[in-house]
């Protein structure tokens, strides 16, 4: 093919079918489409199928659209659809056109009347439950339904009665006519609209039957030229009853649904009832809250669109289940941000700390690169003071042999200034500690005689002085489980991780985060990925830790597995 396509892209089974399609002349162009319901926030799980829908047609030289299904008037919300908007858009991606599925509820209701017109649907005025009871197993055939051989005439005019309003809800349903008897139980006359008496976000009062997903979704695909609907794998079983009616009503494209694997990821969950559980509840904080593994709440943690978009086109697609560790999320959002975060220290859990030969009340300061590998990023000044900060896992009284960090009588080296001794410890009366002593040798200082002297252990400070009081989000796993309530017998809410947020109020950051804006990133030397939080304000500055410099739950999900 085709000067279209360019000679990098993942690998995968549809992206050759696309290819061999295009070479062999069956489409002029590739037409997908990314069709959420907006009752919620978009997940992680949503961002592989955003990644598939938009690259797709961008690598092919076609388009892409976003279309709200919204056949649901009683969950869905105006929010909602702006943050799908805001989460398609932060990932990089634009679609051509914004559609949504009530856009067709007139020509969907012009094809229901096809179908009855055409013998090929009728309404049915048993309740859900019967309805449910007829359908069969996998093993045994439906059975009809009393009223399936009403007339065409008598089948149009309840229909209008369902459309005008005259009946409530519940009073029947219009259902396709196919095979009772299929072996897929979704051809087994499926119900394909309801009575609503429900105003929507976007028609208001003008409807009260609304048509189901499955009956507006194929219809609004055709309706759109949709050339490909890539759909995950639980709507296997509905491609039939797709393609089915398709081919039964004068629609005026033929789309194609392909399925591909769903994203699992272990310690968390992406069922929207769940997720919306969590929210409702009070588990989280909200929608955003940072524990969350909705874009909306990954955005808020600090990971950025790059590191998203590089998982998705990593872990691939594929017909195959599989559940893909938390930690290879975090693995991309690392070296994104190792490349390019700029370095910056903070002391989240203070220990004062006096350097008794520094000169009272004077400010030295030094010179500290940006990036260590990224000489353009520049450098910066770093106030250093007679006292200052380190962290208290930093220092130990009663230290181990290899224990390289501050102790009394040790040494260590004060990063981008000198090395330091401990000299004496500092107790109150209940023999609690205070803050520590230590003197500096200045010769040790860059640039000095003594500049060469190697110490074992180097540990980050602030100055306490110039120091920014900060509050720290530290977030981990949601779920202390990698399948949280997986063997359907427990309650998912059961393996909550209590630890899952540690609120640090007292850490103190370098001069100069107080400047910080949301959606900037940092690493503070030593502990990790930290970005603004729009909790805080410049005179209370919030941070998250986005993710940790090591994977530190890589040993323990595999002993859990």
């Amino acid at each position: 093919m085709s000067s279209n396509e360019p000679a990098s892209g993942p690998t995968n089974f549809i992206r050759n079918r696309i290819r061999k399609e295009l070479e062999a002349g069956h489409y002029e162009r590739i037409v997908t489409r990314f069709p959420p319901e907006p009752n919620g926030y978009l997940h992680i799980g949503h961002a592989k199928s955003i990644v598939l829908n938009f690259s797709l047609p961008e690598e092919f030289g076609g388009y892409t659209n976003l279309r709200f299904d919204d056949t649901n008037p009683e969950k869905e919300e105006q929010r909602y659809i702006d943050a799908i908007r805001e989460d398609v858009q932060w990932l990089g991606f634009d679609w051509k056109n914004e559609c949504h599925a009530s856009d067709y509820f007139e020509t969907l209701y012009e094809y229901a009347l096809h179908l009855i017109d055409n013998g090929l649907a009728y309404v049915d005025e048993q309740d859900g439950e019967s309805i449910r009871a007829q359908r069969g197993t996998l093993t045994e055939p439906g059975t009809s339904s009393p009223h399936r051989d009403r007339s065409v005439a008598e089948n149009r005019l309840m229909f209008e009665r369902m459309r005008s309003g005259e009946l409530p809800d519940g009073a029947c349903v219009l259902r396709a006519k196919i095979d009772m008897s299929a072996p897929n139980i979704n051809l087994r006359d499926p119900v394909i609209y309801r009575i609503r008496h429900k105003a929507h976000p976007r028609t208001g009062s003008n409807w009260c039957i609304y048509p189901s997903y499955d009956f507006a979704h194929g219809q609004s695909d055709a309706i759109e030229y949709i050339t490909h609907s890539l759909c995950t794998l639980e709507f296997e079983d509905h491609r039939p009853l797709y393609d089915w009616l398709i081919e039964h009503l004068p629609v005026p494209s033929r789309p194609h649904q392909i399925e591909f694997a769903r994203l699992n990821i272990d310690f968390t969950v992406l069922s929207k009832r769940r997720l919306t559980r969590l929210v409702d509840e009070g588990h989280v904080s909200g929608w955003d809250d940072p524990r969350m593994p909705t874009i909306a709440g990954l955005r808020r943690r600090g990971f950025t669109p790059d590191s998203i978009r590089n998982f998705c086109n990593e872990i691939g697609v594929t017909k195959s289940e599989s559940t893909i560790p938390f930690g290879e999320l975090e693995r991309h959002l690392r070296d994104d941000l190792n490349a390019r975060a700029p370095r910056r220290m903070a002391v989240l859990k203070p220990l004062k700390l006096v350097l008794t030969n520094f000169p009272e009340g004077e400010t030295e300061w030094l010179e500290a690169a940006n990036h260590p590998q990224q000489p353009d990023m520049g450098i910066r000044k770093v106030p250093m003071t007679r006292e200052i900060y380190i962290e208290q896992d930093d220092f130990m009284e009663e230290a181990p042999k290899k224990f390289f960090r501050l102790k009394p009588g040790g040494e260590v080296r004060l990063r981008n200034a000198f090395i330091i001794r401990c000299d004496e410890v500092i107790k109150d009366q209940a023999g609690n500690l205070v803050e520590l002593h230590c003197s500096m040798d200045p010769e040790t200082r860059s640039g000095q005689p003594g500049a060469e002297r190697k110490v074992k252990g180097t540990i980050h400070w602030v100055s306490a002085e110039h120091g920014i009081k900060s509050e720290v989000r530290l977030y981990d796993r949601l779920f202390k489980l990698p399948n949280p309530g997986g063997d359907k017998e427990t309650d998912f809410v059961e393996h909550l991780n209590e630890e899952s947020l540690e609120v640090l109020n007292a850490a103190i950051l370098e001069p100069g985060l107080d400047q910080a804006r949301v959606g900037e990133f940092f690493q503070f030397e030593r502990l990790g990925y930290f970005v603004p939080d729009p909790d805080g304000r410049e005179e209370a500055p919030v941070f998250n830790r986005a993710v940790t410099l090591r994977d530190t739950w890589a040993k323990l999900e595999k002993q859990l597995r």
